[in-house]
């Protein structure tokens, strides 16, 4: 006679639809239907992505591509948990991934942001666009590793028997919120960045349309915002925490927030709406 233990070292092994009476890792049964509409939705966006990039060669928007790459990846594991919601390598792979994914997103703002900046000329920010991107881009990676490592370390323990999730909770809290420190900080960069161009008159030193690709900058990153506040809490609560045990709203805070934040690019790409710099040094002298 085996004893619950065991049992459930059972269903942990292969794929076993949802038993009742024994609960999953994630608090509830991925959905499916969840699980399929994220995937095609991220797909589209990163093959849409992908030729984007090679029509119009801006190559840093790699980024885009990666990070489409890596929610579809993280999505395919909860697909794969809808059919096994014991199994513990897709709750690993959805824990780690996704908690990374949005990323290669920020890196992509933050980029996007110093072009304007180089176009514009040095009068549009406080800071030159390279130490701009040195400074953003090294948080982006530190904060990828961050919630890499305690992800890593939360799934493993989760996966243990009586294994103690804090301390790689815990590092993916301190990954999450470093995020929304930088991102804290690139908003009230990009904050006076607008003010300076609105004061200045730099925007009429550019040929192209500028403000729908500022516009879509914004709502990203409000989107991305959105969704660090929503891990920062859910982490903080535990494993077992209202909003990590409710799948709606990771589906709405998490799933929603990254589509919008990514997919607005396809609309509003880069490669048609980056404006080109003209009479920039006039301007400068003018308001020197």
């Amino acid at each position: 006679m085996t004893t619950r233990t065991e049992e459930e070292e059972i269903l942990r092994q292969g794929c076993h639809a949802l038993v009742e009476g024994f609960g999953t890792s994630y608090g509830y049964k991925p959905s499916l239907g969840a699980g399929i509409a994220f995937c095609v939705l991220f797909g589209l966006s990163m093959i849409l992505h992908t030729v984007q990039l090679v029509w119009k060669r801006y190559w840093w928007c790699v980024v885009f591509t990666l990070g489409c790459l890596c929610e579809l990846l993280g999505w395919a594991a909860r697909t794969w948990a809808a059919e096994c919601p014991y199994n513990p390598n897709a709750f690993m792979m959805q824990i780690a991934i996704l908690i990374i994914a949005p990323t290669f997103f920020t890196a992509g703002v933050y980029v996007l942001l110093g072009r304007f900046i180089q176009i514009l000329g040095s009068q549009s920010s406080v800071l030159s666009p390279k130490l701009y991107l040195w400074i953003f881009c090294t948080c982006d990676i530190l904060s990828l590793v961050i919630q890499a490592v305690g992800g890593g370390m939360a799934a493993s323990a989760y996966d243990t028997l009586d294994g103690n999730t804090a301390p790689g909770t815990h590092i993916m809290v301190a990954g999450i919120v470093f995020q929304m420190a930088s991102i804290t900080v690139f908003v009230a960069l990009a904050a006076d960045f607008v003010r300076r161009t609105l004061r200045h008159r730099l925007i009429q030193s550019a040929d192209g349309s500028f403000v729908p690709l500022l516009v879509a900058m914004g709502f990203s990153v409000v989107c991305i915002y959105i969704r660090s506040i929503y891990r920062t809490i859910e982490l903080s609560q535990g494993w077992t925490g209202y909003l990590i045990t409710h799948q709606v709203y990771f589906v709405v805070l998490d799933g929603v927030m990254m589509v919008l934040a990514v997919v607005v690019f396809n609309f509003v790409h880069p490669g048609w709406f980056m404006p080109n710099a003209k009479r920039v040094y006039q301007v400068e002298m003018e308001h020197a």
